[in-house]
């Protein structure tokens, strides 16, 4: 993922994020709140207002349900309006959700960097949703899991990760940042491979080194002209 394709956010960004509860009603649980730029969380019923989304600019859904759920859930009208992605996870402390983060903070990086607008959610838009947005945003934007955590949970206050989720989170951050640091050496090796196997700047660096044959009979010629020139009342000072 190039950072160059995401919103330009820095540090105090995400640093002074946060949620006045005066300013937070009960209500707004059911409604998505937009996270960082294009990316919305909330809960699946929020999904039903089709025209709501559509007006918001919404191009994509993100749905994370259990087995019984994707039996409930009616998603043939988000399927015919957006892009739609379900994913089978459950609610449990058991869950493992790690090997899901890179595929889905992927999916979410794509459709920002396309100029798109998606909405992540689960049933309650609580636990799930939120840590799949928590994974995301630590990644994209190379923060820690306690920050990305106090962040997103400053725009939505509601949310409350199973302590299972918690856990993965934070030991989900080295994974990342291992991940990231072996790209980048893999970019920079590839990068000087590329450079060995350019002819035409091996021919550019061939031309810009001296010719040492060249060097030699100019240093002659100038040791000739010295030799002719110099004044034999000052050869002791020159030596």
């Amino acid at each position: 993922m190039q950072a160059s394709d995401i919103p330009t956010l820095d540090k105090d960004y995400f640093n002074n994020a946060y949620c006045n509860m005066d300013d937070w009603r009960y209500e707004m649980r059911r409604e998505l709140q937009e996270i960082v730029p294009g990316v919305f969380l909330g809960p699946f019923s929020a999904c039903r207002q089709i025209e709501e989304l559509k007006a918001t600019g919404i191009t994509h859904v993100v749905c994370f349900v259990d087995q019984n759920e994707a039996r409930l859930f009616r998603t043939e009208n988000l399927a015919q309006y957006f892009h739609y992605q379900q994913f089978i996870v459950s609610d449990s402390n058991l869950q493992n959700l790690i090997q899901y983060f890179p595929n889905t903070s992927k999916y979410i990086h794509n459709v920002i960097s396309q100029q798109g607008k998606v909405v992540v959610c689960c049933n309650g838009g609580m636990s799930r949703s939120p840590t799949f947005v928590i994974a995301y945003v630590m990644e994209v934007f190379k923060i820690d899991a306690s920050q990305a955590y106090h962040f997103v949970q400053g725009r939505r206050l509601c949310i409350n990760p199973n302590d299972g989720f918690k856990s993965q989170l934070k030991e989900y951050e080295p994974i990342y940042k291992a991940r990231q640091s072996n790209t980048h050496n893999d970019d920079r090796q590839s990068n000087r491979r590329r450079r060995r196997s350019d002819p035409d700047e091996e021919t550019q660096e061939h031309s810009q080194q001296p010719d040492r044959s060249d060097s030699k009979r100019l240093s002659r010629l100038q040791d000739q002209n010295s030799q002719q020139n110099v004044n034999p009342g000052y050869t002791s000072m020159l030596l």
